[in-house]
Order: structure tokens, then sequence, then C-alpha cells
């Protein structure tokens, strides 16, 4: 059954995709090499967790980025926005588990790994997958980003950098709110059992937040979160120097009016937008 399941994707994400969906089909095999035979094997040999993750974060980012939208500085920029705020991320979440004081212990399959593993850092375990759980997202996000800063320019070359960049924030915006959302939900299903057993057991919401099984969730999340949205400053100010050049010479104001009325709005890029 699962075989069939997995044919029926390859078929369904080549028949939309076709060429980027193969590259699309690559990018996610390496992905699970990388988690597989790389990140399980070196953290049971003893490895710091937190360091093979992010070694692992930053060949998945490199390979994935660059197999599926091929080598170009936009590209790089994708990828430097990504790492950025992986870092963030990776800085905001170490932070806030020591402040917790988050163990490792607090879910049961990670009370067997000690038995069955030897001696893991449990607590480095988590924060490690922390940061491979915001990893996704925020591929999405700078591509993304990079995406609309080039099809400003594009669209209109006589922008100058600033407002590149501010018309690609606003743009930003909208992505940002339901990437967040979706990263919530994912941790949030991810821990549904959990929080049904939690709702069954009358515990006050106080209570239940500081579990550490809850805890570690909401860590997660968080720190995530604000890592996707510190990608969008990031991505779109290396986006808009890279495409339109950090030492172009301004125009004169009577060319570009003020970045109000110069800047494109999001409905430019709609099919009213495009007929005119």
């Amino acid at each position: 059954t699962l075989v069939w399941l997995a044919i029926l994707f390859v078929i369904v994400v080549f028949a939309l995709g076709r060429r980027r969906g193969l590259m699309a089909l690559a990018s996610m095999a390496v992905t699970v090499f990388v988690l597989v035979v790389f990140i399980a094997p070196s953290v049971l040999d003893g490895n710091d967790p937190v360091a093979v993750a992010v070694v692992a974060a930053a060949v998945i980012a490199f390979v994935t980025l660059y197999l599926t939208h091929g080598v170009s500085p936009t590209t790089t920029v994708a990828l430097a926005g990504t790492l950025g705020a992986l870092f963030l991320t990776l800085v905001l979440s170490w932070v806030f588990f020591d402040l917790t004081r988050i163990t490792g212990f607090g879910a049961e399959e990670n009370l067997l790994l000690p038995f069955l593993a030897g001696d893991i850092d449990l607590a480095g375990l988590l924060l490690g997958g922390a940061v491979i759980g915001t990893l996704g997202a925020l591929d999405d996000i700078t591509v993304t980003q990079v995406a609309a800063v080039s099809e400003i320019h594009a669209r209109r070359p006589d922008l100058t950098v600033s407002e590149l960049v501010a018309s690609g924030i606003r743009v930003g915006r909208e992505h940002i709110a339901s990437t967040v959302n979706t990263l919530l939900l994912a941790y949030a299903g991810a821990s549904l059992p959990i929080l049904l057993l939690f709702s069954v057991s009358d515990q006050s919401l106080a209570s239940v937040a500081n579990t550490e099984v809850v805890a570690v969730e909401i860590v997660r999340t968080l720190c995530g979160s604000i890592g996707l949205v510190a990608a969008v400053p990031l991505t779109t100010a290396m986006a808009a120097v890279v495409v339109a050049g950090a030492a172009s010479p301004a125009l004169p104001s009577s060319d570009i009016g003020s970045a109000e009325e110069s800047a494109p709005r999001w409905e430019d890029f709609g099919p009213e937008g495009r007929e005119e």
C-alpha cells in the first residue's frame, strides 16, 4: 500500500511540475538520504545533535535550492537568507530551551533512547529537530521573496533598492501570515494526541503549557516563527541589492516620484494588472 501511495505521489508531482517536479523529487530524495544516512548514524555515534542538525540543514538547503531552482545569483540570495534566518532560529531556540529548562525527557520515546542507544543529549536532539523542522518553511519564504523582488524589478526597473525592499516586504507580509500558521498547525498536529490527553485530565491551560512536552512545541513554534518573519526583510534586502545593484545611480526624483506612488502593489501582479 505504501509503495502504491509513493508511486501515486511521484506521478502527481511529475505530471504537474514536469522538470521542476522531477527536480523537487530529487531534492526530496537528497533530504531523506541526509536524514537517514547522515543524521541518525552521526547522532548515534555520540556527536552533538545540534551540530549534526546544523550541518545537515546547511547541506539540505544548499543541495535542494540549487538542484530545484538552478545555479544563479538569486538562488544564492535565497540560500543566504535561509541560512541567516536558520541561524537566528537556532540561537533563539538554544536560549529559550535553556531558560525553560527543557531536558528532553518529556516524551516517552525519548526515555527509551538512553537505554537503546547509549548516552544521547536529548535536549540537543530536540533543539536539532527544531532547526530541521523550520528549514522547509524557510526555503519556501526565501525563494518566494527573491522571486517577488525579481518580478517587481522586471516590471519596474526604475525602482531604487529601497523601493524594491519596501515593495518586496509588502508582498512578504501576505506570505508570513499563512506560513506562520502552517508551522503552528504542523507542530500542533504532531502533538494532537497529547493535547487531547491533557484535555480529558481537567488540567488548567497554564499547567498544560508548563509541561515539558507542550513547552517544547511552544518554543519550537515561536522561535521558528520569529525566524520565518526575520527571513522576509533579510532576504528581500539582499535580493534587492543583487537585482538592482547596490551601486546603481539613483534616478532623478521627477522620474521616480515618491515611494508611495512608484512602488508597485500586490494587485499589479493579478489578472487585472497584467491586462493593463
